[in-house]
């Protein structure tokens, strides 16, 4: 493929883009305590608005699914405020955005949610894994 074709549009499920290139979504972990995406969030995300398709990174769905540190959410309004901000920044740029939704299930921690098992569609541990919490990593 010449660079011709990466850079020309393209049409996604009846979208155009402006190019083929597509931002992959990353846990960053920059939302803080309260997951509200912020303004550093929309920084790192306007500065990538160059890509056809940015996909944001892992936005949990609810508090049952959290599980993972400082990671932004969308399940408030505060937090759709917060994301419907950063959107506007990089549709200003011409580029497309969508969410990767999130819900950790089993591979939580009872840290995330008040001391409490975390909501799964399954009991069965995660054999030798360890999750990343506010107090460190720990099993499950």
């Amino acid at each position: 493929m010449s660079n011709t074709t990466m850079h020309s549009p393209v049409s996604l499920f009846g979208t155009e883009l402006k190019n083929r290139f597509v931002l992959a979504p990353l846990t960053r972990g920059r939302a803080t305590q309260s997951r509200v995406p912020n303004q550093i969030m929309g920084d790192y995300y306007e500065q990538r608005a160059t890509a056809g398709l940015v996909i944001a990174e892992a936005t949990v769905i609810s508090e049952e699914g959290i599980g993972w540190i400082d990671s932004p959410g969308i399940y408030t309004d505060e937090m759709v405020a917060g994301w419907k901000s950063i959107v506007d920044r990089v549709h200003a740029k011409n580029s497309k955005m969508v969410l990767q939704l999130w819900h950790c299930g089993r591979s939580s921690h009872s840290d995330f949610h008040n001391g409490e098992l975390p909501l799964s569609a399954s009991a069965i541990k995660i054999p030798n894994d360890q999750i990343h919490t506010q107090h460190g990593k720990k099993g499950l």
